[in-house]
């Protein structure tokens, strides 16, 4: 894995006697890694992505198997999956596609056992700053009812844009 920034001896003894000190703060400090996604992470990423459908509210049925399969065709194609980690211990992935004006992130997730530590905001930052160019338009769609995922994006720079609106099949409209 990348290391975002340099570490040294002293920084690991500074950062286990903050974590005595205030352990929930840690993670904000921790070296954040990054590696591009590989065939062996397909299972993880699946699972992963399996998640994030329910814990954004999505409606989408895909099984974990299904969404392994569209995952290898993703991977395979235009989008680029990135895997960041703390101590090795993978903690959150990032799905995106680049044009030649725009990266669009399809998706991003934090492991539910380590959210609201600031991982997140590091993963953006890493992408921002180390993965995607500076001149590019940067977009990610969310769905409307997910307030914490509109207040997270929000928090890391990104504008609302635009709001897609539908009437489902069988809906009267009034």
């Amino acid at each position: 894995m990348v290391r975002e920034g340099g570490q040294n001896q002293q920084v690991e003894r500074d950062l286990a006697g903050r974590a005595r000190q205030a352990p929930h703060l840690v993670a904000l400090m921790m070296t954040m890694e990054y590696r591009v996604a590989i065939e062996s992470d397909l299972d993880l990423l699946a699972e992963w992505n399996h998640q994030l459908i329910r814990d954004e509210g999505h409606r989408s049925p895909m099984t974990v198997s299904e969404l392994r399969e569209r995952m290898t065709e993703w991977l395979g194609g235009e989008y680029r999956g990135v895997i960041f980690g703390t101590d090795a211990e993978p903690v959150a992935y990032a799905l995106y596609k680049e044009s030649a004006t725009e990266v669009y992130l399809r998706q991003l997730f934090v492991r539910r056992s380590r959210r609201r530590e600031g991982l997140g905001q590091q993963a953006v930052r890493i992408l921002r700053t180390q993965l995607w160019p500076q001149d590019k338009r940067l977009t990610v769609e969310v769905l409307t009812a997910n307030g914490p995922a509109l207040a997270f994006w929000r928090s890391v720079g990104y504008e609302d844009y635009c709001l897609t609106l539908e009437i489902m099949p069988g809906k009267e409209g009034e």
